[in-house]
């Protein structure tokens, strides 16, 4: 274990070079950071979420998506920014602004997301492989993924380029497998327009669309987003800064975008499958699988199907191990050999993956992964105010600080998805308790944490407030002190 530099990644930080070419090559070189995020928008765990709310609701939550798409969009320009302007990520940032305990148990909290999104890829490549060839049993499928932990080391140690090349022609090959499924499955346009309104029907309706909230809005991005863009090397003047962060953002609307039909065509096709022929309990992937030869006539659909499958489990993990690199070398301050940190934390997911596949049997995957989406979905307020925090201090940003309206839009993105969080931990609470046969021992367990996880949350909302007044009120303090002073100098010489 060494002493990491302060550089994010430091191994490819400003490998690329975008200096001294056309606005249209510039561009090009700038594109790229976005592609390794959008994968994880469109991972197993989206699936999961996707297709149940597709079978189970039609098309109604496509409005969730869109929302979560705009909402992602808006927080992933931000860590373009924080990154571009301060030279820091995320991590790094929330290290030099919170205390060492506040910044522990922020840490925790990173690992448990990046520990969840994990777990999901995982058992979405065991399934894909599974569904692709039947005779691999999920548990020796979950057994194989450890093997891609030796792909991320090899493309890095080949440059950032391939390793953005590489998860580019993954997304296409799902957005191609997707775009052939839906000209087979020839979904109702008016019904995917009405789905577009929002609305939400009953609390299994709210618990799908917090999943798909989580699964889409992916706080371990938050993260490695900030530290990407910092692959790019430009000149630090008020200029280029302003031209990184535009064609950053470009980059990520491009890529979020093909995120959303990628996420919006795995609800439909549920919807168009499943829904408007009856069949409304599809949880399970396998399933979903199962029933789309039968209910489009296809056989190429299935096959399509399990092929974007295993792509989506391959890219979306190894942008999730960049961010397991992230948060620990920006929160810790120390450094893991790649072989390692890979290996640990495909372990952290393989485990809970082995004993639920064995103890539960490999039907529970499909909820498993929802599970984890929703796990994603109570970190994201966690990331998502330091985020704000940082982009809005003038201190940090200064010229390049965040306009007013986007400050207005980001809190109240924040404060929906904190209190539907808050919402559904709650009513789970609640009915964890009274139908629980050991309600005390969840009232002083489960309970307390959930309070301190609250207590945490208020402070890293309240005190960056509190010390940007007090740091007003000290500046004014010694405004008027100097003021004085200057006044009582030229009276004494009159």
């Amino acid at each position: 274990m060494n002493k990491p530099p302060n550089k994010s990644l430091e191994e490819v930080h400003a490998s690329v070079n975008t200096s001294g070419k056309s606005n249209w090559k510039s561009l090009l070189a700038f594109l790229g950071p976005a592609y390794m995020i959008s994968v994880g928008y469109m991972d197993p765990g989206n699936w999961a979420t996707d297709i149940a709310g597709g079978s189970k609701f039609g098309y109604s939550l496509i409005w969730v998506l869109v929302m979560s798409n705009l909402t992602a969009l808006l927080l992933q320009s931000h860590c373009v920014r924080l990154g571009i302007v301060s030279g820091k990520d995320l991590a790094q940032a929330s290290r030099e602004s919170y205390p060492p305990l506040v910044n522990l148990f922020l840490y925790g909290l990173a690992e448990i997301a990046i520990a969840a999104c994990d777990l999901a890829e995982v058992i979405g490549m065991a399934i894909g492989i599974h569904l692709l060839f039947p005779n691999v049993s999920l548990l020796t499928g979950v057994c194989i993924t450890v093997l891609d932990s030796f792909v991320l080391l090899f493309l890095l140690n080949k440059g950032i380029r391939k390793l953005e090349a590489f998860i580019i022609s993954l997304v296409a090959l799902i957005g191609v497998s997707f775009f052939i499924q839906l000209t087979i499955a020839k979904p109702d346009i008016g019904e995917i327009a009405k789905g577009l309104i929002p609305g939400i029907a009953n609390e299994d309706a709210l618990y799908i669309a917090i999943g798909i909230i989580g699964a889409t809005v992916m706080p371990h991005n938050l993260y490695l987003h900030s530290s990407l863009v910092q692959t790019r090397k430009f000149n630090r003047n008020s200029v280029d800064i302003k031209k990184a962060i535009r064609f950053n953002v470009i980059d990520s609307t491009i890529a979020l975008n093909l995120a959303l039909f990628v996420n919006a065509a795995i609800l439909i096709l549920a919807a168009a499958s499943f829904y408007n022929n009856g069949v409304n309990d599809v949880t399970e992937i396998q399933d979903a699988h199962r029933l789309l030869e039968p209910m489009l006539g296809s056989t190429l659909a299935p096959i399509l199907f399990a092929v974007a499958l295993i792509a989506a489990g391959q890219s979306s993990t190894v942008t999730g191990t960049l961010a397991g690199q992230v948060v620990m070398e920006g929160y810790l301050n120390l450094r893991l050999q790649p072989w390692i940190r890979r290996l640990l934390t495909r372990l952290i997911a393989i485990v809970p993956a082995l004993l639920t596949i064995w103890i539960l049997g490999e039907e529970s995957t499909g909820k498993l992964l929802i599970l984890s989406q929703v796990i994603l979905s109570l970190q994201l307020g966690f990331a998502i105010i330091p985020l704000i925090h940082f982009v809005s201090d003038k201190n940090k940003m200064r010229e390049f600080v965040i306009p007013v309206w986007q400050k207005i839009l980001s809190w109240i993105a924040a404060i929906v998805i904190i209190g539907l969080n808050i919402k559904m931990v709650f009513n789970e609470l609640s009915d964890w308790i009274t139908t629980s046969e050991h309600p005390i021992l969840i009232s002083f367990t489960i309970v307390p944490l959930c309070l301190l996880c609250v207590f945490v949350l208020l402070y890293i909302i309240v005190v960056p407030f509190i010390r940007k007044r007090d740091s007003v009120l000290h500046s004014n303090f010694m405004v008027n002190t100097f003021q004085l002073c200057f006044l009582k100098v030229i009276n004494t010489k009159r």
